[in-house]
């Protein structure tokens, strides 16, 4: 694809699987966001908007899926939008879906480190003390610094323990099931507080966040838009998988069959166990409370949680681990400031390290949000979700501009059937962009205020400052010399005495001089 080998390929088709099921980390993924769809309308919501997201999230699997098999490299997104955008704005809808494809990487991580914290937070609190209390009222300034050690563990594990990471996503997955299948069997057989009925569990729906019922059900999606936003994350890692082209594609669309199941089989059980809904619209971290409420016992269900909880440190690994390699990926082309830092490979790691400590120290700067609202949780979701999707949809949309001819020669050719899949994946981006940017709760107060757009805008403008002091004039894109396509100058015309290919004079990018 034009660029040096510099990282090992060591995972293969089963790795590479596995590390797409930890991205998502089902139900870690469903667990930290369930106060969404609780509020957003109750189990109808739960259970009928993971479905309906899940088969939306299928068709935009398989929509990149098809275009990674073409051009399987670890900056994903945006060197697939650069190969198949017209080339009058290629350079410059490269760098957009970049910008959100990075940006969507590091605050989708810092969602996980963050969800994660105040996952753990519900789960000390499931015990109390004598009077009732829960035993840890944790203060601002507590929850941030489980942030930041959170955060600090996920980038040593994904640094220092690369060589073996392949081997704890394997692990993560058997142990993802069997944490399902001991919270399913537990809370059915013991259901303390009694079952719901099966019409209660599939179709109740009361929504108590103010806005009308119809919107109402759809702010409720962010919950498994977070948890499947994760879908491209994976295609970072083209570089360091054997035979990315077939086995990148079918590992992301596998994945997706998979997490819909395990999603099923954790949210079900507790919609049949779900107490108060009133009371439960009342907590950010519901699940510590509704576990407790099925088996009536603390120590139950602190043990009933465990294994969520390891899955919130392997699933930050996980995202760690992707944002790292595609903000390395996008410095490599001198996209970011200070892009000769960031694009170095510690070879005795193997790993871009100094592109990962920059997401880290974004992520760490930005969780300083939660000092100033508690509801900041939602405004990196919201960001990560929003700049994902935009991501994924930009290769997506040039590739049906140009009438998908690019990918009718890849290993993963959807045929008529990938027409309805890009177009669901556009439908998608488009109705993702404003209802996560939307407050969770109305009346819209200083507390839960989406602060998701003021982050995007301010990636925006760091983006565009940049490409208008530097990247008009510098920014190349990827090296496309050895794929017989013209590199483009500084002032935009074609470089002298290029080694491009015998195809460049067909080449509708190319400039005469």
């Amino acid at each position: 694809m034009g660029y040096k080998a510099e990282l090992v390929r060591t995972r293969s088709t089963w790795h590479v699987a596995f590390m797409s099921f930890v991205l998502a980390s089902i139900p870690y993924g469903l667990a930290t966001t369930l106060y969404y769809p609780l509020q957003g309308g109750g189990p109808a919501v739960v259970i009928w908007g993971w479905v309906v997201v899940s088969l939306i999230i299928l068709c935009v699997a398989a929509s990149l899926g098809e275009i990674t098999s073409v051009y399987p490299t670890a900056g994903g997104v945006y060197y697939q939008t650069f190969m198949l955008a017209p080339a009058k704005i290629r350079r410059l809808s490269a760098y957009i879906c970049g910008w959100c494809y990075v940006v969507g990487n590091i605050t989708i991580t810092l969602a996980v480190q963050f969800g994660t914290t105040l996952f753990y937070v519900a789960c000390i609190n499931v015990f109390t003390n004598a009077e009732g209390e829960e035993v840890w009222g944790a203060e601002t300034y507590q929850i941030w610094l489980a942030f930041l050690a959170i955060t600090l563990l996920c980038n040593a594990i994904s640094a220092f323990g690369n060589r073996h990471l392949p081997l704890l996503d394997t692990f993560a997955v058997f142990w993802t099931f069997a944490g399902i299948l001991a919270i399913l069997i537990t809370v059915l057989a013991v259901a303390k507080e009694g079952r719901r009925s099966a019409e209660y569990a599939f179709t109740h729906f009361e929504p108590t966040s103010g806005w009308p019922a119809g919107w109402s059900f759809m702010v409720g999606l962010l919950h498994a838009g977070y948890a499947t936003s994760s879908t491209g994350m994976v295609i970072s890692m083209c570089e360091e998988v054997q035979r990315p082209a077939t086995q990148v594609p079918k590992a992301m669309v596998i994945t997706i069959l998979i997490n819909t199941i395990g999603g099923l089989l954790f949210l079900v059980p507790l919609m049949f166990v779900l107490p108060d809904l009133a009371m439960l619209v009342q907590l950010a971290q519901p699940v510590p409370t509704i576990l407790k409420s099925a088996v009536g016992s603390e120590g139950g269900a602190f043990a009933l949680l465990v294994p969520i909880m390891v899955l919130g440190i392997l699933c930050g690994t996980a995202c760690t681990t992707a944002a790292s390699r595609c903000t390395w990926a996008f410095a490599r082309d001198g996209a970011i400031p200070g892009s000769k830092w960031w694009k170095v490979v510690n070879t005795k790691l193997d790993v871009p390290l100094n592109a990962m400590m920059l997401s880290m120290a974004i992520q760490i700067v930005l969780g300083a949000i939660y000092f100033g609202s508690p509801t900041a949780f939602n405004a990196f979701s919201g960001v990560g979700v929003i700049s994902l999707t935009l991501s994924y949809a930009a290769p997506i949309a040039v590739s049906m501009l140009e009438g998908r001819a690019q990918v009718k020669g890849g290993k993963f050719f959807l045929g008529k059937f990938g027409w309805l899949c890009n177009v669901v994946a556009l439908a998608w981006s488009a109705l993702a962009l404003p209802l996560f940017c939307m407050p969770a709760l109305l009346p819209v107060t200083a507390e839960t205020v989406n602060y998701a757009p003021a982050v995007l805008v301010g990636f925006v403008a760091i983006a565009s400052a940049w490409y208008a002091v530097w990247g008009h004039r510098n920014y190349r894109g990827p090296p496309t010399e050895s794929l017989g396509v013209q590199p483009v100058s500084r002032d935009g015309g074609v470089v002298p005495n290029s080694s491009a290919g015998p195809q460049q004079a067909s080449d509708p990018s190319i400039k005469k001089d």
